[in-house]
């Protein structure tokens, strides 16, 4: 009974005879705490619970919680490998109470396990209480029969728990054994204490008071237990060890690492050994819950935590990866009891390889860069933060890795001065970025991206994918299920799906799992690293946890495809025929179509456009491949590649390649070198034609042309053919002298509309000596006011300009009035008479009674309008009436 599955078994089974609810390990990304960046203890599942938010349907419980201590404040990472007992992933073995038992059955039952059940000593064991809870110190007296001087009072908050600065809160009893004289240290309490010989192995917590203020605690109205026993600890001692790294399981992962390298885990090599079996544990564990490594947040920690393991089997000589090798064995002895493992373990294994192989490059420039900086240092010096916060920000290089690539030579770093770079770093980040916007409203995707970490795309090489949903959404809120008709967002851990990014509009396609299917509708990048797939349910229900198969849509992947490489080709073509000052403005990639905006002054001729067209085509033709590679940022720009606008570019960026220039300076050298994010088509001549459908001013010296690719290109082609077609025969010529007689209708339209405007003119006037006949004196005034039926707003200045010519001197009111019940309305006014009045005062009067407003010109012409046709006699009087004062 003393290997470690055994005891885990032991301890389930014991409780559950005992009235428990056997619950399964809760994941190690909180669901119910986004405080805590991992689960780092058994009761973390039941918080809502124990703070009366959640109800269950039992009132114990128990469980083998998985847990990992590796980033934020439960930080374990740097100790691991050079103590008996930190680790960065543990399991905490716990039983619980909600209401039910209190201190009584909680203390009898944890005596009875390890006494009886388990078989420890008595006289090898001893507890702590807290210093004023008498019951507790009353009730290890009767039930255990402990004497008093093995019933330790602890003043300190060592044995009071609190949840936080509020809440639920209660006093700790702490079971110790006592691993004997051999072994340095004193009791809990003692001045000694902090030696090896008295090691905790169970902490029971009495949940009994709720703390209201920072003054105020009141008894809770139940009273709960929360309990945990750390696995290994209890297996060392079970099995007559005194390291946790001695234990049936850890042998078991060090023998296999041992065999993987041919080093023996002995001398200097016995921490890496005990590293890498550690942090196998916690990197395959993670990884099976939904997270990989990343730049941020818990992707980060994995990040570190693998490659520190990572380095260990470099310094072993290790000269392939190694941490994926090792999967197997960890399966072998946990997977029982973690079924996540099985299933998630060609994932796991694939990251770890895929990891290690990108590391090993980083850590050997790494490592050269330290030594350099590090050259003259001896022992007891002191590596200075700046230094170590370039390694890690510019290099990759964790400051964990730095620490321990020191540690041999007696060097150490200057955390608080790496500290102070880190958080100066944020704070520039901070400062340049306000929150604003979409990002700052769209808060459920933080909390995703918190507790689930990015998704990673696996489209560049793969239109399919097996994933596990890993959270849905529904109207901007969380939700445990979507079902049939239901529209839904459903975050996975991997997928093909490119979400909207760089101009390339997000994919559509099918998510299906058993006994469901999801149509998706769009893609999106929410926050960074999190795709987020749109779409409705067409049938069944479906649940976070769901094994799926994520299918693209095939066909508009490829257009896609096709219409991003074209942009590509077009964007150089434009510096080709414009000049290189062409920079690309925005840009959109969507199946039916491209759009591109870019920096030039000035419209594009025909002619220009023409030869965009031509340069591209001939690309195209090449059916050259299109590579792509990894580059860093640096290495790429050096080389030539242009950045484009709207991308975000991380320390790798993909670099992508197309064609053969066939002119300029250019000649024979790759033609198109950009970096890229997007998905794109495997040769060129897969793009099929590029043919631009339109160009225009989108701002002050930006400049729009929109293009079709492959078949919609060739449809637009059709089409136009067809129109010209149709319009020749309606002309009743061939389709090659349509241009000729269609220039020859317009010209004759053209001298008609001139006639038609004289005519109309003539008519309005009525003639000279008609006009001067209807003229009227206003004040001793000349004035002409007329209502003209027909006339355009801009023929309507020149016949107040005859009109003036007619009167010779005074006024003029012309109000046009169209079919759409709306006129408008110029006044003239003769030189002579501008210093009277000003023909812009007059058309504001006139306006105004047409229910308009405003209007302007010069002091004698002026041109307004109104909506109401209908008041033009009353316009003609209400200029006539400001005439007359």
């Amino acid at each position: 009974m003393s290997g470690v599955n055994a005891i885990r078994s032991a301890f389930l089974d014991f409780f559950k005879k005992n009235g428990h609810e056997v619950v399964a390990s809760g994941p190690l990304v909180p669901r119910n705490d986004p405080t805590l960046m991992f689960t780092n203890a058994g009761m973390v599942q039941f918080k809502n619970v124990f703070t009366g938010l959640e109800q269950r349907p039992y009132n114990r419980a128990v469980t083998a919680q998985k847990c990992v201590r590796a980033g934020g404040k439960h930080n374990d990472l740097d100790n691991v490998g050079y103590t008996a007992r930190h680790h960065t992933f543990f399991e905490m073995l716990g039983n619980f109470s909600f209401g039910d038992y209190f201190k009584d059955v909680a203390i009898e039952l944890a005596w009875t396990l390890i006494t009886k059940e388990f078989g420890l000593a008595k006289d090898r064991l001893l507890v702590t209480v807290y210093h004023t809870d008498d019951q507790a110190f009353d009730l290890w007296k009767k039930i255990a029969g402990l004497p008093d001087e093995r019933i330790i009072r602890i003043p300190t908050h060592d044995n009071f728990w609190a949840m936080g600065d509020t809440g639920p809160c209660g006093p700790c009893s702490e079971i110790f054994f006592d691993h004997g004289e051999a072994i340095p240290g004193g009791p809990p309490g003692s001045p000694d204490e902090d030696g090896d010989r008295f090691i905790e192995i169970w902490n029971l917590v009495f949940m009994q008071f709720e703390q209201l203020t920072r003054d105020e605690r009141v008894d809770l109205p139940r009273p709960s237990i929360d309990t945990g026993m750390g696995l290994e600890r209890v297996a060392a001692v079970l099995q007559g060890e005194h390291d946790n790294y001695d234990i049936d399981l850890f042998k078991a992962l060090i023998a296999a690492a041992v065999e993987a390298t041919g080093v023996a885990a002995e001398g200097k090599a016995r921490a890496s050994h005990r590293v890498i079996a550690d942090h196998l544990r916690a990197s395959s564990f993670l990884i099976a819950d939904g997270v990989l490594p990343s730049n941020e947040g818990r992707g980060y920690v994995l990040r570190r935590i693998m490659r520190r393991a990572m380095r260990h089997a470099q310094l072993l000589g290790a000269a392939d990866p190694l941490m994926w090798q090792l999967v197997p064995a960890l399966t072998r002895e946990m997977g029982q009891a973690y079924p996540e493992l099985v299933r998630g373990e060609a994932l796991i294994t694939e990251t770890l390889r895929l990891e290690e192989t990108r590391f090993r490059k980083t850590l050997a420039r790494g490592l050269t860069l330290l030594s350099d900086a590090t050259d003259s240092f001896g022992d007891g010096d002191r590596l200075d933060g700046e230094t170590a916060f370039k390694l890690y920000d510019t290099y990759g290089f964790p400051i964990d890795l730095t620490q321990d690539a020191l540690r041999q030579r007696g060097i150490s770093v200057d955390l608080d001065g790496f500290n102070a770079a880190m958080e100066r770093q944020k704070a520039e980040a901070r400062a340049s970025w306000s929150g604003s916007g979409e990002a700052a409203t769209e808060t459920v995707w933080f909390q995703i991206k918190e507790e689930v970490g990015a998704s990673e795309f696996l489209g560049y090489a793969n239109e399919g994918a097996e994933g596990v949903v890993r959270a849905l959404v529904r109207d901007g809120a969380r939700v445990d299920a979507a079902a049939d008709g239901e529209a839904v967002a459903v975050v996975v851990n991997q997928t093909p799906f490119y979400g909207e990014s760089g101009g390339q509009v997000g994919d559509t396609g099918r998510i299906a799992g058993e006994g469901f299917e999801i149509v998706v509708t769009d893609t999106q990048k929410k926050v960074d690293g999190l795709i987020v797939h749109f779409g409705r349910v067409e049938r069944g229900t479906v649940a976070p946890g769901a094994v799926v198969h994520l299918e693209v849509d095939h066909a508009r992947r490829a257009r896609l495809r096709a219409n991003h490489s074209a942009t590509h080709l077009v964007h150089e073509a434009l510096r080709e025929v414009l000049g290189t000052h062409v920079a690309q403005k925005g840009s959109l990639v969507a199946p039916e179509r491209l759009r591109f905006d870019f920096s030039h002054p000035k419209p594009i001729s025909a002619d220009e456009i023409e030869r965009v067209e031509r340069i591209a085509n001939e690309i195209v033709v090449q059916n050259a491949p299109v590579t792509t590679r990894l580059m860093a940022v640096d290495d790429a720009i050096a080389e030539g590649a242009m950045a484009l606008f709207g991308e975000k570019y991380g320390d790798e960026v993909r670099v992508v390649s197309m064609g053969t220039a066939l002119h300029g300076d250019k000649a024979g050298k790759t033609y198109s070198v950009e970096l890229c994010g997007g998905t794109h088509v495997a040769a060129t001549g897969d793009i099929g034609l590029v043919r631009v459908v339109s160009e225009g001013a989108v701002a002050s010296g930006v400049r729009r042309v929109e293009a079709l690719t492959g078949e919609a290109a060739r449809r637009h082609l059709d089409t136009q053919e067809r129109r010209l077609k149709s319009i020749a025969a309606a002309l009743k010529v061939a389709p090659a002298d349509a241009e000729g007689r269609v220039e020859t209708l317009i010209e004759e339209r053209r001298r008609l509309e001139r006639e038609l405007a004289e005519a109309r003119k003539k008519l309005a006037l009525g003639g000279g000596e008609q006009a001067q006949a209807e003229s009227e004196s206003i004040a001793g005034t000349g004035f002409i006011g007329r209502v003209v039926e027909g006339v355009s707003p801009k023929e309507l200045k020149p016949l107040a300009d005859e009109g003036k010519t007619s009167l010779g001197s005074g006024v003029v009111v012309f109000v046009g009035t169209g079919e759409d019940g709306k006129a408008s309305v110029v006044v003239g006014v003769t030189e002579d008479q501008t210093e009277r009045f000003s023909a812009v005062d007059l058309v504001r009067i006139a306006s105004a009674a047409l229910g308009g407003k405003g209007g302007g010109g010069r002091p004698d012409m002026a041109q307004a309008g109104g909506p109401d046709a209908s008041k033009a006699h009353e316009a003609i009087a209400a200029v006539r009436a400001a005439i007359a004062g």
